[in-house]
């Protein structure tokens, strides 16, 4: 929960605390109705058997009509459903409490009691029952809204964006003289931040006569969220006196657009930090890039809880450097004291499919098990997207299957696994059954689907479904027309893939233009390799392996003038083509090669390499030996 998210909480447990009169203590209670308190404050109410035999002991010794006991019974009953991992019981609880409270009378009930069912409602995030309840208060002449009152229904408006009841409820604080109540303003600004009405939140702030450093923060957090950082800096500077969750919640405006020199300035002048603020800071510089600073700040957090692991974790994953996220990972499940949660699972996940680590990610999968973690969609989707990106499609689709709820995200995983395994015709009936069980496909989709027909060349199928997707009400993006441009060019469809380049209402990308020229050098088109090829040097889209793949086709037709041509161009250009390397796990270990050259140095090295280049002689003769036959 962020901290912004805080503020009606703490508003609603100050009030709470200072406006509660508790005339229980001013009045004399018999035995039985102070073992029943009792009984309601203990640890004893923790099931909902016990709540019932209280709920019968009242109605046995007479003592519905002790409103005291009545609060206190519809409050634990919240806090039971609340805790209760099954929502159907949880509503069946509160449902409970209410049928309670609706046989009190309605002349002896007292405001206190009619917040807290109203709470109850709000808690299981029964708005609607709510709002109507305390529309029928409003009613009763007995009635009388509080300040914790107008909170309350302030912060079920602001979560549940019920702006027509929030507005109601504006003029419910004006008509009843609240509108200088520090908590109710406060709480106004908060829902119309929420609302994402600033300029409301900011009038309300302006007209208020005492202020809190929470209600600095909240108008501040409106013009963070709508990126307004000028006026949120102005109000910043203009605090008197600022704590962590102002400093916080500007850092975070800054990381989020990106002035990371900016959240930094203020990240180092103040005076207290705690563990937001670093993670911000760790967050802010992984998503630009500059990993290695995000881990500097990482090493250095006083503490860290499972957010800052996570935060870090993901950035290696983002920037590409997936040896680091699982050797953090490591780091992480050897420390006792933070506890690894799905979105842990959903961070790493990527980096295990993206060395293959199956061994690793078995163990994620029995952990996800073992916590009771297959109930998240999307640590499920990320476990189907490993397993396939594994090459384990079998297990991939097991877990699939075997998943609780699904999206279309979880199809998306599947379907894309088939393609990148080589299973179109599976990821076309797939996409089939996707359709049939009336789930809507979108962009993510629809390149899983090309993509697989790409893998195997099914041109037909993957004309069909580039041309289906204006049924589906889908903008073919770039990504879409580089899958088709890549298969059409791959079938010799030349002609039909340069036309495709031309008409689409994008300019080709370096991939697009890669890929083309491959097909046009594989199908020793040279004029046209020739004419794409000057298009990306035109566009500076070229790469080293662009010249590589022309000079090759030249070689082909004894070119050789032109062969000298392309690396003298080559090095004019000072372009190298960059060494591809491959990488196998080896008893949890991770070994990267390129050929003739091992890049992972220890003791040992010169010892695997033996073992190594023995084992692909032995495989080599084996090879040689089936080719003959």
């Amino acid at each position: 929960m962020g901290e912004e998210q805080l503020f009606p909480c703490i508003l609603l447990v100050i009030q709470m605390l200072e406006q509660r009169n508790d005339p229980m203590m001013n009045q004399l209670w018999s035995n039985t109705e102070r073992k029943c308190f009792n009984v309601l404050q203990s640890s004893k109410t923790k099931t909902f058997k016990t709540l019932l035999e209280i709920h019968a002991f009242i109605l046995r010794n007479s003592l519905h009509d002790n409103l005291h006991l009545l609060t206190k019974f519809i409050s634990s009953s919240t806090s039971l459903a609340l805790s209760s991992p099954r929502k159907n019981h949880a509503v069946s609880i509160v449902q409970h409490a209410r049928r309670f409270f609706n046989q009190s009378p309605p002349h002896k009930r007292d405001e206190f009691l009619c917040n807290t069912i109203i709470n109850a409602h709000f808690s299981l995030r029964q708005f609607n029952q709510g709002f109507t309840l305390y529309n029928e208060f409003c009613k009763d002449m007995f009635f009388r809204p509080s300040s914790y009152t107008f909170t309350l229904i302030l912060k079920g408006c602001a979560v549940s964006d019920a702006k027509r009841e929030g507005f109601q409820i504006h003029g419910a604080v004006l008509k009843n003289g609240f509108c200088f109540d520090l908590y109710v303003g406060t709480s106004l600004v908060d829902m119309y931040v929420k609302f994402g009405d600033v300029g409301y939140a900011r009038n309300v702030f302006d007209e208020m006569s005492v202020r809190s450093l929470v209600s600095w923060t909240a108008v501040i957090v409106g013009y963070v969220r709508c990126r307004d950082m000028v006026e949120a800096r102005k109000l910043f500077d203009g605090m008197v006196d600022r704590d962590v969750a102002a400093f916080n919640v500007m850092i975070d405006g800054f990381v989020k657009m990106g002035r990371m020199d900016l959240a930094r300035d203020l990240f180092d002048k103040m005076r207290d930090k705690n563990v937001i603020s670093w993670t911000s800071m760790v967050h802010g510089y992984c998503e630009d890039g500059d990993v290695d600073e995000a881990r500097f700040l990482f090493d250095c957090m006083p503490e860290k809880n499972v957010l800052s692991w996570n935060a870090m974790i993901r950035g290696y994953c983002q920037n590409g450097r997936s040896h680091d996220a699982l050797k953090l990972f490591c780091e992480m499940r050897g420390n006792v004291d933070v506890e690894m949660n799905e979105v842990t699972v959903v961070s790493v996940l990527p980096a295990v499919a993206d060395l293959s680590a199956l061994d690793l990610g078995g163990w994620i999968h029995g952990f996800v098990q073992r916590n009771q973690l297959d109930g998240s969609v999307h640590v499920c989707n990320a476990l189907v997207d490993m397993y396939a990106k594994c090459g384990e499609i079998g297990k991939a689709k097991l877990v699939f299957e075997e998943m609780m709820e699904k999206d279309t995200g979880s199809w998306n995983a599947l379907i894309n696994g088939y393609g990148v395994n080589g299973c179109a015709k599976e990821a076309l009936e797939m996409f089939a059954v996707m359709l049939r069980e009336g789930f809507e496909p979108n962009q993510i989709t629809m390149t899983s689907v090309l993509s697989a027909c790409n893998h195997c060349g099914l041109v037909e199928e993957g004309r069909r479904c580039f041309e289906a997707m204006e049924r589906f009400g889908i903008v073919p993006q770039i990504e879409h027309y580089g899958c088709m441009i890549d298969l059409l060019g791959r079938a010799g469809c030349l002609d039909e893939a340069e036309n495709l380049i031309q008409a689409m209402p994008y300019d080709p990308n370096e991939i697009i233009l890669t890929s083309f020229l491959f097909a046009c050098c594989y199908f020793e088109d040279v004029s046209r390799a020739e004419r794409i090829l000057k298009m990306a040097v035109k566009m500076e889209k070229e790469g080293a392996g662009d010249y590589v793949m022309l000079r090759n086709l030249y070689a082909t037709e004894r070119r050789w003038a032109d062969v000298e041509d392309v690396k003298e161009m080559m090095k004019k250009r000072g372009s190298n083509k960059e060494v591809a390397w491959s990488v196998i796990e080896v008893d949890g270990r991770f070994r990267e090669f390129v050929a003739g050259y091992y890049l992972h140095s220890h003791s040992h090295s010169h010892l695997h390499l033996e073992v190594i280049q023995s084992t692909l002689g032995q495989l080599w003769k084996h090879m040689k030996v089936e080719t003959l036959r």
